[in-house]
């Protein structure tokens, strides 16, 4: 036998040690036009963060290390720092639940628009399948 394997109690420990999957096969696929959700006052914080890091150690590669001292300077920050950081992550959160109305209100009224993302325009998806029933017919 090829790959060593004999003996069937290798077979046992493996099954063990397995991962099932059971919800792979029910997962809906993402729909690529509803809106992201928005940053956090964190998240937004550490926009700017970046760039003053970058600039102030332009050797440093590691995103680590960046992320490491955004949070130290975030839990050290006051509330009233933060003011400006949450505030703009409240703007954002408002533009996302606008954002998301409208989403839903689409997806009630038309249902999914497949058609929208689709790179083929209806006309060559209508002759893609007149062709195949011609090949049927033969």
């Amino acid at each position: 036998m090829k790959g060593g394997k004999s003996t069937g109690a290798g077979t046992k420990t493996d099954a063990k040690l397995t991962v099932k999957k059971t919800g792979a096969k029910g997962k809906a696929s993402k729909d690529p036009n509803k809106p992201k959700r928005p940053a956090s006052a964190f998240f937004v914080f550490m926009e700017e963060f970046r760039k003053q890091f970058k600039e102030e150690h332009p050797d440093n590669k590691s995103v680590a290390a960046v992320g490491k001292a955004g949070g130290v300077k975030w839990k050290a920050m006051s509330d009233a720092d933060k003011a400006p950081y949450v505030a703009k992550a409240e703007k954002r959160k408002a533009e996302y639940d606008e954002k998301m109305t409208a989403y839903n209100k689409k997806q009630a009224a038309g249902g999914t628009d497949e058609d929208d993302a689709s790179d083929k325009s209806k006309s060559e998806v209508n002759e893609g399948e007149d062709s195949d029933d011609e090949e049927d017919d033969d």
